[in-house]
């Protein structure tokens, strides 16, 4: 490499006209041909190694290296030529200059700090766009853990920048920075519960893009969006947009319901009020037609038996016999604490569609049945005495 600078300075000097000194022509004719050999470089790279790297990716069964060397990163490197090319020949320009050359020196590193956070910001967002078409990783909050990279990546840039304005190590800078934390740690004190929160969130599977969860406390019911570093947006089911800060979701309660779509089931549990005046013992003739009609067992009849126990059976063989009912999963005709309003008959089980309207239909289908049936067992559905109810007993009376 000196024999090239004792070439080139030579060179120069001839060209100057003058010895040990260079004119400002001659300068200008040397940081041309400089400027020359990076653009020259750089399109080299750009038409001959870009076009070889696509077709080489192109050839190969894997899709991570498509997302590594696509355009964006290609450009990315471009951009970093110039400055690799430019810095080692500033010393055979400047060499007599001292000034001149730290002052273009430090602007040349400066622009490939500048161009190498471009390149990381890059290489992240590409990664985040393979997690996102990868099978494993798709539902991950990876977003957020992508952006505390891209912000650590931004910080230590702008330490390593200031210490070559400054002229001082990047670790001193560092050591300074210490005594300044506090302030620091209020200032981004957001960024930081927010970066502590995502990797929680995503260590311990709490949350995925797509989940539905409720939060009552932020008005959220419904989808999750979007999890970044600062939001987790909500899209709720009147399609408007709830935003939690990330940390919220770790300190306080949440509902997730990706165990519910998991399952292959949605729980059914409603009660229906029975009024307690209706419930007796059945007669010789109701219990022979219960027995017939498959309601009722040989070895029940051998005590007295209750027609709200007829009804449990009723329920229960509809239930189980249901076509989009999921029969895997826990089926139950249960009896709650009575109450004022009756005594409340449970049917508790899971429908085969998690989809929501889907849901509603088959739990609307089978309260439908099971109310019409209720007479035929000598029961009653509790209902409070409505205003037409009221005017009928004042005209009989």
């Amino acid at each position: 490499m000196e024999d090239w600078r004792l070439a080139l300075n030579e060179w120069l000097t001839e060209l100057s006209g003058t010895q040990g000194t260079w004119t400002i022509q001659a300068r200008l004719v040397a940081f041309l041909v400089v400027l020359f050999v990076a653009y020259l470089v750089t399109q080299l790279f750009r038409y001959l190694v870009i076009p070889a790297v696509h077709k080489i990716t192109a050839r190969t069964k894997a899709t991570w290296d498509d997302y590594l060397f696509n355009e964006k990163m290609m450009q990315g490197f471009c951009r970093m030529i110039p400055p690799i090319v430019i810095y080692p020949l500033l010393s055979f320009i400047l060499f007599d200059l001292p000034f001149w050359l730290m002052l273009c020196e430090k602007i040349c590193l400066i622009y490939g700090v500048v161009c190498a956070l471009h390149l990381i910001s890059t290489f992240l967002h590409s990664l985040y766009e393979y997690s996102n078409e990868h099978e494993s990783l798709r539902n991950r909050p990876l977003k957020g853990i992508y952006q505390m990279m891209n912000i650590i990546a931004i910080g230590v840039g702008i330490i390593i920048i200031i210490s070559i304005l400054i002229d001082k190590n990047a670790v001193s800078i560092l050591a300074g920075l210490g005594a300044s934390a506090a302030v620091l740690m209020l200032v981004f004190r957001d960024t930081i519960l927010g970066l502590v929160a995502g990797v929680q969130l995503s260590a311990n599977d709490m949350l995925r893009p797509g989940d539905w969860i409720t939060m009552p406390k932020y008005g959220a019911n419904g989808y999750v969006i979007e999890v970044s570093l600062t939001t987790v947006k909500v899209q709720n089911f009147d399609k408007t947009i709830t935003t939690i800060p990330p940390y919220a979701l770790v300190s306080d309660s949440f509902q997730n319901w990706r165990g519910m779509w998991e399952s292959g089931g949605r729980r059914i549990k409603r009660a229906l009020n029975i009024d307690l005046n209706t419930v007796r013992f059945c007669t010789p003739e109701e219990v022979a037609e219960f027995v017939s009609s498959g309601w009722l067992s040989e070895e029940e009849t051998a005590q007295k038996v209750v027609n709200l126990h007829v009804f449990r059976n009723y329920a229960l063989d509809y239930i189980r016999s249901h076509p989009n009912i999921n029969h895997e999963l826990l089926q139950m005709v249960r009896q709650l604490q009575p109450t004022p309003e009756g005594l409340p008959i449970e049917i508790y089980c899971f429908t085969q569609s998690t989809i929501w309207p889907e849901h509603e239909a088959t739990q609307a289908e089978l309260f439908d049945h099971l109310i019409a049936s209720i007479p035929q067992f000598g029961l009653r559905v509790f209902q409070r005495p409505s205003g037409k109810d009221l005017y009928e007993l004042k005209i009989e009376s």
